[in-house]
């Protein structure tokens, strides 16, 4: 079974980090074993620390870390991702009922099979999503958006995050 591929798009400071922590709380609680792919567009970010043992096997030439705890592995890989492809992205995330995507604006804005929500401040930014993503299932954000055009799903999602999860658990239900 392919996982259900959630796209959650908006400009920047807009909440989409709050909003997929808010869909994944809703998720697990009933049950859906949910992933996350997050893009981090800061030049030269590491997830290692300076001067640890792990950081310490990447300077040596280990291209592959992977360390053990008593509650998580985690797998560093020293490559270039320039040319990741949504595929290879999708690959590490496999057992996942649910794939949230944040960030990766060109792998997903027009795949058809990345369903997008896309958060919002304003009616204009709607707008201007409808030509950048597709499909979109709904528009979300925190409150209301005044002069959104009615034919628009709009939820918000501190107070509608039952509402937007009973959405995707439906999209997974199609997918089998």
């Amino acid at each position: 079974m392919r996982p259900v591929l959630i796209a959650i798009v908006g400009p920047k400071k807009s909440g989409k980090t709050a909003a997929i922590e808010t869909l994944t709380k809703e998720l697990t609680r009933k049950r859906n074993r949910v992933a996350v792919i997050k893009h981090i567009p800061e030049i030269n970010f590491t997830i290692d620390t300076k001067g640890k043992d792990t950081w310490r096997f990447a300077k040596a030439g280990a291209t592959k870390i992977i360390s053990i705890s008593s509650s998580e592995i985690a797998t560093i890989e020293k490559t270039p991702t320039n040319n990741l492809s949504l595929a290879k992205l999708l690959e590490r995330s496999k057992g996942s009922d649910i794939v949230f995507i944040e960030g990766f604006r060109n792998l997903v804005s027009k795949n058809r099979r990345v369903q997008k929500i896309v958060i919002i401040k304003s009616a204009q930014e709607a707008e201007e999503s409808v030509k950048a993503f597709e499909p979109i299932i709904a528009f979300a954000g925190e409150g209301q958006i005044k002069d959104l055009q009615k034919d628009r799903v709009y939820l918000d999602v501190s107070k509608d995050s039952g509402k937007l999860a009973d959405m995707i658990e439906r999209l997974s239900d199609e997918t089998l």
